[in-house]
This record gives structure tokens, sequence and C-alpha cells, in this order.
């Protein structure tokens, strides 16, 4: 018994040091304030403009500014890093100045980092950290899944950083032998956010809950934090700044730094809403403005002197709007307290929000804002606008998107063409990745004018959030042609399909209401041909619906016992280059012409 107990003991003691004896992993460590690109996203000034790297107003605005509030822009409240890692971990360790700024906010929220993953469908999935404060911190997040199951490229991640503390130096690494790809800060126009110390994220419990980061998620944009921890008071010298920043929505949100108990006069108080607005309006006439109501202390219903502080500032907020609305300042709008009708549980101390209330926050902004971009969801996945990084083994979507962008400016079509890689691959540019009918498309769809704006494997809640995203803004196409859902149909339901594309087409033509809209049909594919079929049917009512024309060329690829003709695909599903050129034949009557030119010009 003695001998089993013996050699049971030297057993787990020689497992023991097998363990121990494992060798530590080596990574490899990037530092995001020496990339060679912009890669600090939610900064409205960079490079040379700024004192330090992580900074959120320029080194100019030191001379101007009241000197709390420059040392509280040295706080890193908003502000993001992207990269992409095929990778089962991520370390982050870097070093902050400053202490606890809030005794009843979470350390993890005023010094901590916040790590999200974003999957192939553009999902943002939240990443555990195990963490240690010290000197140097250090956020070790670890078991996870490195990859999708479309491809071994890995993901991108968005690291927030911390809210209430300026970051010294900061590095992420990897394990060597992983390649970390610094993304570029995106070129969205962001919305930029003036506020208070609830806007720069008190009291979050990490730095991804605070309001300004949640709704970043929601609407997919970059956002600009200004928020002044107790100064925000809409102070001209930095109102003066916000114009340098080419922005898609300005958020005014100051009053709780405006209450009676901060000093300044009620006539004051409506003077500097005014004035900000016009100094806005006079230097960017035809940006959004939103302008923000108090609101309020969870303790307001029992509290008559705290309900009377955010009553009294609302009320002038009121005045001062109908005053500007009255002087004819367009694109002004109102967010009030009873849209953003926080629950009494919102906050931590009666002012500053818990993760409810910056959930509650982000979903009051998110209402107003959509409304004012015109950038409306539904209740189904096929009307909720979506990135996608599912063919990357291919082509970069993200890339494909700025390229896009840079042609249409560059270089305006008369014709557009969404779709998917049916469309993609045709041929056109930018290249994607490859062709497959090229002959055709450069026989047919060059001399037309057409942008091929194909993506391989998107879906239409992609196309849609293209759409939102700047695709169709700048110029002024005479033809919109659209075909896409195929990547759909694993998915959703055919209603699903049918009113995501009704979505879709509201949508364009909201944005671009002089062009003809062109509804192609779902081209048939192998095995699913008969609910192709039928769901072509519901599509040419969506048509008729919407005033836009239906065509079905894809009847042409089906056999009369109602199977795909193969020898016109590929793989079942695109066509090869004998199946454009057949499929060219059959769009050209409906795709618009160009414009004779008049004798004398040119």
């Amino acid at each position: 018994m003695k001998k089993v107990v013996f050699i049971l003991f030297a057993f787990f003691c020689s497992a023991k040091l097998i363990v121990l004896a494992q060798p530590a992993t080596e990574y490899v460590w990037w530092n995001p304030a020496q990339s060679s690109i912009p890669v600090i996203e939610g900064q409205g000034w960079s490079g040379t403009d700024i004192q330090n790297p992580y900074d959120r107003l320029p080194a100019k605005a030191e001379k101007s500014i009241r000197t709390v509030v420059w040392n509280l822009a040295h706080n890193a409240a908003g502000l993001l890093i992207r990269f992409r890692a095929s990778t089962d971990q991520v370390v982050v360790r870097y070093t902050v100045s400053g202490k606890q700024a809030l005794p009843h906010m979470p350390a993890t929220g005023v010094s901590g980092v916040d790590l999200y993953g974003i999957n192939s469908d553009g999902d943002a999935l939240w990443c555990a950290g195990k963490y240690t404060f010290g000197d140097t911190i250090q956020y070790r997040f670890a078991n996870l899944e490195p990859n999708d199951t479309y491809h071994k490229k890995g993901r991108e991640y968005r690291l927030y950083l911390p809210l209430y503390n300026s970051v010294q130096w900061l590095e992420i690494g990897v394990p060597t032998g992983v390649t970390l790809t610094p993304l570029p800060v995106r070129n969205d126009k962001p919305i930029v956010i003036y506020g208070t110390s609830i806007a720069q994220g008190a009291c979050a419990s990490r730095p991804g809950m605070a309001w300004t980061a949640i709704l970043g998620r929601k609407l997919d944009r970059p956002v600009i934090n200004l928020g002044f921890s107790g100064n925000g008071r809409l102070e001209k010298e930095v109102v003066e700044l916000l114009p340098e920043l080419d922005a898609k929505l300005y958020v005014m949100d100051c009053l709780p730094n405006l209450v009676a108990t901060v000093g300044i006069k009620p006539d004051e108080i409506k003077t500097r809403i005014s004035e900000s607005v016009k100094t806005l309006r006079h230097r960017k006439p035809t940006t959004p403005i939103l302008l923000v109501e108090h609101a309020g202390y969870s303790e307001g219903g029992l509290n008559p002197g705290r309900r009377q502080l955010y009553t009294e500032v609302n009320e002038l907020m009121q005045q001062a709007f109908a005053q500007l609305k009255s002087e004819g300042i367009q694109k002004l709008y109102l967010l009030p307290k009873s849209a953003i009708n926080l629950d009494s549980d919102a906050m931590v101390d009666g002012t500053h929000p818990t993760d409810l209330g910056m959930q509650q926050y982000a979903d009051a902004y998110e209402r107003s804002i959509r409304t004012i971009l015109n950038e409306p969801v539904g209740e189904t996945a096929t009307t909720k606008p979506r990135t996608q990084y599912r063919d990357a083994n291919v082509y970069d979507w993200e890339t494909r998107h700025n390229d896009i962008l840079a042609r249409l400016k560059s270089k305006p079509p008369r014709i557009l063409f969404f779709g998917n890689s049916i469309t993609h691959f045709w041929g056109g540019d930018p290249k994607g990745g490859r062709e497959t009918g090229a002959d055709s498309w450069n026989a047919v769809m060059e001399p037309l004018r057409v942008q091929n704006m194909g993506y391989g494997w998107d879906r239409i809640e992609n196309v849609l959030w293209r759409v939102y995203h700047g695709e169709l803004d700048g110029y002024a196409p005479a033809q919109i042609v659209l075909m896409i859902g195929t990547n759909n149909l694993q998915l959703n339901t055919d209603a699903e399909i049918s009113d995501g594309l009704a979505f879709l087409v509201r949508a364009i033509q909201a944005r671009q209401p002089n062009a003809d809209i062109l509804l192609i049909s779902i081209l048939p594919r192998r095995q699913l041909e008969g609910r192709v079929a039928a769901l072509n049917q519901r599509i040419a009512q969506v048509a008729g619906e919407l005033n836009a024309t239906f065509i079905q060329p894809g009847t042409m690829f089906l056999q009369p016992d109602g199977k795909i003709n193969e020898a016109l695909f590929g793989d079942g599903l695109h066509p090869n280059a004998e199946g454009y050129r057949q499929l060219a034949t059959k769009l050209v009557p409906y795709l618009k012409a160009a414009e004779p030119v008049a004798k004398g010009k040119k």
C-alpha cells in the first residue's frame, strides 16, 4: 500500500513538474502610438496637432481653454484601437497617469480597457479579460475563438481605452507567429459629442459600456467623445474647435453642468446655447445639430430641490431651441428628457448612470439619431444594417468599400449595379479578386458607365449598411440596379427576404429619388429552383408597390424541366463566362441608355 501511495505521489509530482516546465508563451508587441497610419479612433485631432498620443483636444487649445478642461482632455475617453488577428489570446499592457477619479466608479471603468471581437457577420462580441492593476496595468484575453467558419484570416478587434485616466504608453501583444494587422481609423464622418461627466463615461463599469461607446456600436460609426467631467459648459473656446471636425452630426449635451448650483445665470445659459448653435451653423451650414435636455436625477421624484434644478435648465433649453427655430436655423433637433426616460435604477448616485442607465441613454440617442440621419432599422435581420467579413480569402470587404467610395467621388457613374459575388466577380473596377465575365462586362457595361457595386458574400442587410454609409451620397446616378438576396436563402424566410428588399429599396429611393430603380429577380441556383421561383413572385409584388421596374432574366438559366442549365454555371450558383454573356444580353434592353450628345457639345 505504501509503495502504491509513493508511486502515485511521484507521478503527481512529476506531472506537476512537467506542467511547470512548459515554456511560457512569447509575445510580439505592437505600440499603436508608433503606427505609420492613423489607428487611434475617436480623436478629432492627431499627429502633430496633439501634445500626447492619446489626447482628445489639439495642443493649441491649451492656451485658450480652462486648465481643468485641458487636463481632462488628456483622459482617453472614447478612444479605441482596431486591429485584426487570428489568435486565441490578446494581451494589453499600459500605464496611466492619475488616480481613481470617482469613488463610486469601478477601477475597470476609470483605468481599464475593454475588448470586443467582430465576427464575420458584423456582430460585436464582448471578450472577458483577466486584469492586474499596478504601476503597469495588464489585461489578458484568453480562450478566444481565433476564426469564424468562413475562413482562417482571423477577426477584427476593437480595444476601448480608459474613460477617466490618461494613457502614457500602451502595447498590444499576440503570441509569436500570429500576424497582427493594424486597421486604420474608419473614414466615416464621426458623431461629435460635447458633454459632461456622463458623456465622458461616469459611471460605466468598463469603457465599452459608456453610452457613447454603445451608441458607436449600435450605429457602427466613429464617435468623438468630448465629454469633460464637471466642465461641459458650452464654453465658446471649446465650441469654436468643433467645426474643425467634419462631423456627421454634432451633439450638445451639456445641461447637467449648467444647473443653478454651478452659478451661471439663466440668461447666460440661454446665450451659450444659442451662440453655440450659431457658431456651428455658420461654419457648418448643413451638418445636423442635436441639442439634449437634462435627463434628470433618479431621486427627482422625491426631492423637489433636485427636480427644480433640471426642470429650470430644461425650460431654458426649450426656450432657446424655439427661438433658434423661429430664426430659421435648419437641421436643428432636440432630444427631450421624456425621450431619454431613465428609470429610478438607472443611476449610481442619482446623477451618474449605471450600466443600465448607459444603455437607456444609448437607446434614446439611437432612436433620435436614426431619425435625423434617416437610417431606420426593422425587426428582422434583413432590415438591420451590418458589415461582413465572410469572403476574406478572396478580397477585403472594408477595403473594397473604401475603394468604391473613392471611385464614386473621382468618377461618378451613370448606373450602379448593387449585388453580391454574382455581380462582384463579373468584371469592372475596382478589381474584385477574380473576374469570370470580363469580356461581356467590358462590352456591355463599360460603355454605359456602369459601376460594379457587388461584394462577394453580401446579403440584403450588408447592402443596406453600404447605402447608409455613403455609397449613394454626393452624386446623381440615372439608374440603380439591384440584384441581391441569394445569400439570405440559407438564413431567412421568403417573407423576411422580400420585406428586406422593400426596406432596402425605400432606403435607396430616399437618397436618390430621381434615379430609376431596376430590381432583378434572384437568379436560379442548383437544388433551390422551386423556392427561388416562388420568392421571385413576392419580389415582383414588392417592385410594383414601390414603383420599381422588375425583370426576371434568370429564366434563361433554366431548362424545360425547371432545373438550372449547368452549362451556364461554374458551380450551380455563379454564371460562367457564357452565362454572363447571355445575362448581359437580357439586361441591355432595361439598362438606361446614355443621353445623346447634342451637336456642338462634347
